[in-house]
């Protein structure tokens, strides 16, 4: 599938429901944007579509004023109720092969690897996907039952020279970012160290410059 992005892309924002409340879900997606992140997932896991619905409309306004992607975890219905908003789906939510013919082939799908499988299986369906995502990294509050896969599946996937974009996951955050890339890793997410820090937008723009 030809890539999204003109340039490669580098950091991943996530607006989760864990981290940031309703009433400052618009003005976090728009540091998220002003600091450049390169796509915007929104995930609130264990909430009602119905809130996910509000989410999602709220920050509709900001999304269609920018070139960057909006994504939303596992929800492919609801995704289909709007334009070009995209989906990420983990391993164990509907599988790749039946999001990609509901969605047509012009929408965002990624998909949530953790082990050498199924990053090989990733890449095996490149034409389905528009990125997938590697981790957890670390250990993470965001997904504390996640077995940290270690930097070594970072070195593994870079080896495998993807086509594919992909972008290393959990645990990520400006403290160990250098650590992560000199494993391999061509792109990050971070989720509590962007959304947590006292100016979001400059974190981003932080992230960012570990590449340099």
């Amino acid at each position: 599938m030809q890539s999204l992005w003109p340039t490669p892309p580098r950091v991943y924002g996530i607006l989760d429901t864990g981290y940031v409340t309703p009433q400052d879900w618009v003005t976090k997606c728009q540091a998220l944007l002003d600091g450049g992140a390169d796509i915007i997932q929104l995930r609130a896991k264990g909430t009602t579509r119905a809130l996910r619905r509000e989410l999602l409309e709220s920050i509709l306004p900001l999304i269609a004023l920018s070139p960057t992607p909006l994504v939303l975890n596992d929800d492919w219905e609801l995704a289909l109720e709007y334009d070009h908003i995209g989906v990420h789906v983990g391993q164990d939510d509907t599988p790749v092969a039946e999001v990609r013919s509901a969605l047509g082939p012009d929408r965002v799908l990624g998909l949530s690897t953790h082990s050498p499988a199924q990053a090989d299986a990733a890449i095996a369906i490149a034409e389905q996907l528009t990125y997938f995502a590697v981790g957890p990294v670390f250990a993470t509050q965001t997904k504390p039952d996640y077995t940290p896969v270690g930097l070594e599946l970072v070195s593994y996937v870079a080896g495998r020279k993807p086509s594919l974009p992909w972008f290393c996951i959990g645990g990520v955050s400006r403290a160990n970012a250098k650590q992560v890339i000199a494993a391999g890793a061509e792109a990050l997410v971070a989720v509590s160290d962007l959304l947590c820090a006292e100016n979001t937008a400059t974190a981003v723009q932080e992230l960012r410059a570990t590449f340099a």
